[in-house]
């Protein structure tokens, strides 16, 4: 299962559960205080998670590893390419 259905199915349970409760059915009286409360509850579940994707980018930035071999076999190959089209008459 990929991490996409993942989020999806966890998304479609919590969201029936929320629906199954915000549309009261017959047998089930919540009281108004859990009622004030789970209405705006996706509200505050997208921004919850907006703060988490927030969190996660930040820390793999913070803590991503350069790789100086990778970078100098890179300059070298740019260098290598501008040196071939120099050859072939493209000015810089």
């Amino acid at each position: 299962m990929t991490k996409l259905a993942q989020w999806l199915c966890g998304l479609a349970l919590l969201g029936s559960a929320w629906a199954a409760l915000a549309l009261s059915p017959p047998g089930l009286r919540l009281p108004a205080p859990y009622r004030q409360a789970l209405l705006p509850l996706p509200v505050y579940l997208l921004v919850a998670f907006g703060c988490y994707a927030l969190a996660t980018v930040g820390y793999r930035l913070a803590t991503f590893n350069d790789c100086e071999e990778a970078a100098a076999e890179l300059r070298e190959h740019i260098s290598a390419a501008r040196e071939d089209l120099r050859r072939r008459g493209l000015r810089f």
